[in-house]
């Protein structure tokens, strides 16, 4: 069987056969979808990270002169590590009116309609182009969308909207919060824990980080109106913490890995500037030059504000009959669309609830919902026979 005559569910098989954990390379899928798409007569173009491990693809059918539709998944999952799953996560497993397998909802069940869809189409039918965007690193902070944004054409005009398909449950999100992610590092003075006197605690000096960052969360929330949000406030993480050597030793090191999620319009460096402002004031270096402490920036996904009278939105509403909005606390490369200029709605098959998940699965009805979805999508853009 060609790849052109695969079923979504086969596609999908394909897909999360691929073990694209944002660890990994995620070269595989890539050269599978770029077979699959040249043989449809798609001009395929890709973008690579800094190592060549890892690419983005920008695929187009139709005239390149005019403006056009993207279709946005991003093909890196989150891992499986330490999680309970009950059936392998790299085969996709289907039972109960679902299939199960890491990616399934987050978010290989989009593109694998998105490639099963265009199989059918006939390009040279096609009014307007139609873009095909799928970029690695989304769940480590959208480094691939940024790398593929800034290798786009600057002669042919800008794709009039974007259709970013993570998962909404076929809703109509039109804003989510941003992220700013950071890893700190503490540097103290080891010694005999009978002679704390003789040694700086990189530990102690953590915590201390950390009680500042929950101060910041909870002025946050006591100060916080309702809102469109869930929670309607900035929100603010401390993920991990790792110090110290044994009980009986002062701790030299410490690290922590740390976000906040900042909400439409505020300032995104807000936070990071009053946590830096807290350690110049209160963790000063001694004479010996200690605490060293050093912050540096993991990941900065911008929110993605509502636009009223978004074409993008317009768009979505009408391909799925739909006349209601959402809002999500979660990120997306939608964000980075807009502030690239293109028009942006998030919408895709499958429950968020269940992306991250072990057992992570996509029911067969959305799955069967999104191609619908899909394929009126591309229906706007073809010259209807006769």
């Amino acid at each position: 069987m060609s790849k052109a005559s695969l079923t979504p569910l086969e596609m999908l098989a394909r897909l999360v056969a691929f073990d694209t954990t944002s660890s990994k390379s995620n070269l595989e899928l890539i050269d599978f979808v770029c077979d699959h798409l040249e043989g449809l007569g798609w001009r395929v173009a890709l973008t690579r990270d800094d190592e060549g491990m890892k690419a983005n693809i920008w695929a187009t059918a139709g005239p390149d002169d005019l403006p056009g539709l993207v279709l946005s998944g991003h093909t890196d999952v989150v891992p499986v590590t330490g999680q309970p799953w009950t059936c392998d996560p790299f085969r996709l497993t289907e039972k109960e009116d679902c299939v199960f397998g890491r990616g399934t909802t987050d978010m290989k069940g989009f593109i694998a309609l998105a490639l099963s869809e265009i199989g059918s189409l006939d390009i040279r039918r096609l009014e307007a182009p139609i873009h095909l965007a799928l970029t690695y690193d989304e769940e480590v902070g959208c480094h691939g969308a940024r790398r593929l944004l800034s290798a786009l054409p600057t002669d042919r005009p800008k794709p009039e909207l974007v259709l970013v398909g993570e998962p909404t449950s076929l809703g109509v999100v039109v804003s989510h919060k941003g992220l700013q992610a950071y890893e700190t590092r503490i540097e103290g003075r080891a010694a005999h824990s009978s002679r704390p006197d003789l040694g700086c605690s990189a530990v102690r000096i953590g915590a201390e980080i950390v009680r500042f960052l929950e101060e910041l969360a909870e002025s946050r929330r006591a100060s916080a109106e309702p809102g469109e949000f869930e929670p309607p406030y900035t929100t603010v993480n401390v993920g991990r913490i790792d110090g110290g050597t044994a009980i009986n030793i002062i701790p030299r090191e410490c690290r922590l890995v740390w976000e906040y999620r900042p909400l439409p319009g505020e300032r995104p460096s807000e936070i990071r500037e009053q946590v830096d402002a807290f350690i110049a004031e209160k963790l000063p270096a001694d004479e010996n030059g200690l605490p060293r402490i050093e912050t540096r920036t993991l990941a900065e996904v911008p929110a993605f504000p509502a636009q009223k009278s978004s074409p993008a939105v317009a768009f979505a509403k009408s391909v799925l009959g739909e006349e209601s909005e959402r809002t999500v606390s979660y990120t997306s490369e939608a964000g980075l669309f807009q502030a690239a200029g293109v028009p942006a709605v998030v919408c895709g098959p499958g429950d968020v609830a269940q992306a991250h998940q072990p057992d992570e699965f996509l029911s067969l009805e959305q799955l069967a919902a999104g191609g619908r979805m899909i394929r009126e999508a591309l229906r706007r853009y073809v010259t209807p026979p006769g």
